[in-house]
């Protein structure tokens, strides 16, 4: 993956949290309200400490059992107040919190939807989920409870220190002592905290990652014994992560034992110095038990800090791994700038003077694609040859724009693919790879997945029939059947034929192979190539090609080397004409003769 490990010595938390201000505003009145509710409840119980001052100097004082009964409902009915406020807070947050995460996951998912493909080639897999799962979760948890608390327990630290100065200012002078200690405390928990908070999470991506490989080629693994040494190689980066959360459990031990240690002796003192003023009649009983009993309503708010403080730095983290995916650039799906106009009459498929260099490739490394000229005439199929690594697949993928070329232009009957919209090129040209890829729904949903908006049973019948794909009327619940995840529970030529049924379903003006009967036995491949001729002689077709037989399906044939279009001719202009080409076709099995 790329390298999204930033540094945190220079990000304001605030400023990273801020990010999330869109996603909160539509429900920002009941998230103020529930603060609100919030702050009323836990001043609430600051109140009990006034009451019990009154029980002590005045029913207690006087002997009064009616007094101490009513001071006792007092506190009852206080308590009460404080639990159901709470509750009420709750049940503010529940619903808008739940809309929020799921907006931020739906908008998370339809980005990567959007991103190149130049973006999921860099990225790990598991490095997405984790932003989709653990980190959305973190961000809930902390606009849940310590966005809220940060707030309350603040507001409440104010209200109890200004009641206790009310009550003895040389006691509340005691209390404030372990303030600044407890501040500079905090500001170093904070930066360190959030460099290994970082770490953590990027650390929980990679592990993810490790899962899910190891699922998904559990047959490999199986198939080369590999289970010890996956095994292994999971244990590691587990171990990894538990150093890390174990630093952050020491991190965090350390400021909860300053922040609850420090305050904890400064009620000491104060409960030391108020006996001491009680008992020379300087300061009544009842003052000190309220002042005590407030003292001891605010370790909560205090002890919290920096627990607050790490569930906060925490979502800055998981904010800002969530905006590193946002903010890449989008696949533009309206027109890219270019002029659309072509030559006129100029119709088909056509690559004029395509140069292509993958984005992250190193500065002034050479072009993979340079001078790339190549038509292919309306309704003329042309097969892609070439050595291993000499780019077909590539250029394959530059007339969907699943990359963009470097310089140079692809026109589709005249115009620029770059001057159209991305929907309205891929509506025009279907695709069909080498490694087919299917998804943990039903064959028929698969299929379909080709066509266009109303396609039916006869769509997906003709295309399971030119793909040679009947199979999946045999299958248990025939085309309603569900495939395993990535189609693991068919064979790898069940699969590829049924990526070659939804290349064709739509009935494609363009139609771009990449080798789709690489993983066919010999008999099958000849019954596809019969049904497929058909559908070629109503598209225009680019099919990359290492066999002879699958080369025979094309009109003509156009050899890739050192980047560039080496030859173009019919499949025996180029084997009598070029030393390559015959090469590259030597060693397929017997050429089959020419059928035109």
């Amino acid at each position: 993956m790329p390298t999204t490990r930033a540094t945190t010595e220079d990000r304001s938390a605030v400023r990273t949290l801020l990010r999330l201000w869109p996603y909160v505003r539509p429900v920002r009145a009941r998230l103020f309200t529930a603060a609100f509710v919030a702050i009323v409840a836990s001043c609430t119980g600051l109140v009990i400490p006034l009451v019990l001052k009154w029980i002590v100097d005045g029913p207690v004082a006087d002997r009064d059992p009616a007094g101490v009964w009513l001071g006792a409902l007092y506190l009852l009915l206080l308590g009460i107040a404080e639990a159901v406020l709470f509750g009420i807070r709750r049940w503010l947050v529940a619903r808008p919190l739940s809309h929020v995460e799921a907006e931020m996951r739906s908008g998370l998912y339809g980005r990567l939807q959007r991103l190149p493909v130049a973006f999921h080639d860099r990225w790990a897999s598991g490095q997405l989920l984790s932003r989709g799962t653990t980190d959305l979760m973190l961000l809930r948890m902390f606009l849940a409870f310590p966005l809220t608390f940060l707030l309350v327990n603040g507001v409440t630290i104010l209200v109890g220190v200004v009641i206790m100065l009310m009550q003895d200012w040389v006691l509340g002078l005691v209390i404030l002592g372990p303030a600044i200690p407890v501040m500079w405390t905090c500001a170093v928990f904070e930066r360190r905290y959030a460099v290994v908070a970082r770490r953590a999470q990027d650390q929980v991506g990679d592990l993810t990652t490790v899962v899910e490989e190891s699922v998904l080629g559990i047959r490999i693994i199986k198939g080369f014994g590999r289970h010890r040494s996956q095994a292994r190689a999971f244990r590691e980066l587990a171990l990894t992560l538990r150093g890390t959360e174990l630093r952050k459990a020491r991190l965090l031990a350390t400021i909860w034992g300053v922040i609850v240690t420090l305050p904890e002796l400064a009620i000491g003192a104060a409960l030391v110095l108020g006996a001491v003023r009680v008992a020379d009649g300087g300061l009544s009983a009842g003052t000190l038990v309220a002042f005590l009993s407030t003292a001891l309503a605010l370790r909560w708010p205090v002890d919290s800090i920096g627990f607050l403080l790490a569930m906060s730095q925490e979502a800055a983290t998981a904010t800002e791994r969530y905006f590193e995916v946002m903010d890449e650039v989008p696949e533009d799906p309206a027109v890219a700038g270019r002029p659309p106009a072509g030559a006129a009459g100029d119709t088909g498929l056509r690559f004029e003077n395509v140069q292509f260099r993958y984005p992250d490739a190193p500065p002034g490394s050479p072009p993979l694609l340079t001078r790339i000229d190549l038509h292919v005439r309306p309704g003329e199929s042309m097969a892609l040859v070439g050595a291993t690594g000499s780019g077909k697949t590539t250029l394959t993928a530059l007339v969907p724009r699943l990359h963009e070329v470097t310089s140079g232009r692809i026109t589709l009957d005249g115009v620029d693919i770059g001057a159209m919209p991305r929907e309205e090129l891929r509506a025009k040209v279907a695709v069909a790879f080498e490694e087919p890829t299917l998804f943990s729904t039903s064959v028929g949903e698969n299929v379909l997945m080709g066509a266009p908006e109303g396609a039916g049973e006869p769509d997906l019948d003709r295309a399971l029939a030119v793909a040679q794909a009947d199979f999946a009327h045999a299958l248990p619940q025939g085309t309603d059947t569900r495939v395993g995840e990535q189609g693991l529970s068919l064979s790898g030529g069940q699969r590829q034929r049924l990526a070659l049924a939804r290349a064709v379903v739509g009935r494609p003006r363009f139609l771009v192979l990449d080798d789709p009967l690489s993983a066919l036995d010999v008999h099958t491949e000849a019954a596809v190539e019969a049904a497929l001729r058909q559908v070629l002689a109503d598209t225009t077709a680019l099919i990359v090609a290492h066999r002879p037989s699958t080369v025979l399906l094309a009109d003509r044939v156009a050899l890739l080397s050192g980047g560039r279009i080496a030859a173009v001719g019919t499949h025996h202009e180029l084997l009598r004409t070029n030393t390559e080409y015959a090469h590259l076709m030597s060693g397929d099995v017997e050429e089959p003769e020419d059928p035109r």
